[in-house]
């Protein structure tokens, strides 16, 4: 490989690669299978997420980043040194690596990223925000007087931005994305019909038939299997978009609230740019069908995703270094660190 520069999207659901040279290499699921009895790592990525709900005792599929942040260090520094292995293949010179991180990250957790990437054969590690990485990745130059908001929403966190002047003017970070989504469908499953669905099925209802913002004549439905509670056997469902609404409504106005106090706080001049500008969505979570559409009735503000959404951040955070030497206070966190 020509580059040792790399740009990593280490998301809750997804892992996203981006070489400066050759664009995407990478696209697994943050997944690990470990070995119980002996702590080892069995396999990571697409191949552990097949066995997500489906290994035996001795084996455990685990998502090693909750809500966008570490949960298990170990499993997280074998994930990333599989990654770049995979990435890298033999090569000597260690990389360069730029990685995204939610804006409300904390300092012990900005470590635990960075040393984590340090420890899986990184040479030096910067960390850029997500929606700056995402800005970045949509194409729009911050580097003007001129404002745009950024709406990222992941499998563990939304992060809202306005940005200016290769710099974050107002920010906030929720920890209400994807995966919540997926919670929230199991749930209503659960308690509806006494039927026991996987995060796996959740998903891919969410996927195909989940919508927040909808008519009538968009109706849809799917079958969906699962665990009936009461007899403990299988059982078959068909799902409507329509009883779903709700479910996922009460999740997503948590991101339009939000949305709605980072306007609140934008500067006025700024606040003339966004009406003009629009919001762009980026993140696997914001594909979810109608919100965009729920955000724009909300906010008044024309809400569109930018043109690759699932792979903006890791496209964004590729290109970050090129800009390292123009980042202000707030672009890059302050927990930038070199090795």
């Amino acid at each position: 490989m020509a580059s040792v520069d790399l740009g990593i999207d280490l998301g809750t659901a997804t892992v996203v690669v981006y070489d400066s040279t050759q664009g995407i290499v990478l696209k697994e699921p943050s997944v690990v299978a470990i070995n119980t009895k002996t702590d080892e790592v069995l396999s990571v990525g697409e191949e552990a997420y097949r066995m997500l709900g489906r290994t035996p005792d001795k084996i455990r599929a685990v998502r090693p980043l909750q809500d966008g942040v570490i949960s298990d260090f170990n499993s997280t520094e074998k994930m990333i040194q599989s990654f770049l292995r995979k990435v890298g293949g033999n090569q000597i010179i260690r990389p360069r690596v730029a990685i995204c991180v939610p804006s409300g990250i904390t300092e012990v957790e900005s470590r635990a990223v960075v040393d984590a990437a340090v420890a899986a054969g990184a040479r030096k590690v910067y960390l850029i925000e997500e929606p700056v990485a995402a800005a970045l990745g949509a194409g729009i130059d911050i580097s003007k007087p001129n404002g745009h908001i950024i709406v990222d929403i992941g499998g563990g966190t939304t992060d809202i931005a306005v940005l200016s002047l290769n710099g974050v003017v107002c920010k906030t970070s929720l920890k209400v994305a994807g995966d919540k989504f997926d919670q929230a469908i199991v749930r209503y499953v659960r308690s509806t019909y006494d039927v026991l669905i996987g995060e796996k099925m959740a998903e891919r209802l969410k996927m195909e038939i989940g919508s927040v913002f909808f008519n009538e004549d968009e109706d849809i439905s799917t079958d969906i299997k699962g665990r009936n509670l009461r007899t403990g056997l299988p059982q078959k469902l068909t799902i409507t978009r329509s009883e779903l609404k709700e479910v996922l409504l009460e999740q997503a106005m948590n991101i339009v609230v939000a949305v709605q106090q980072i306007l609140e706080k934008t500067p006025p001049e700024l606040a003339a740019d966004i009406s003009v500008n629009g919001l762009v969505m980026t993140g696997g979570g914001s594909m979810l069908h109608g919100l965009d559409r729920l955000i724009s009735h909300y906010t008044k503000v024309n809400a569109f995703l930018a043109e690759d959404p699932v792979d903006c951040v890791a496209i964004g955070t590729g290109k970050a270094f090129q800009y390292l030497g123009d980042f202000f206070d707030g672009f890059v966190t302050s927990s930038t660190h070199k090795h």
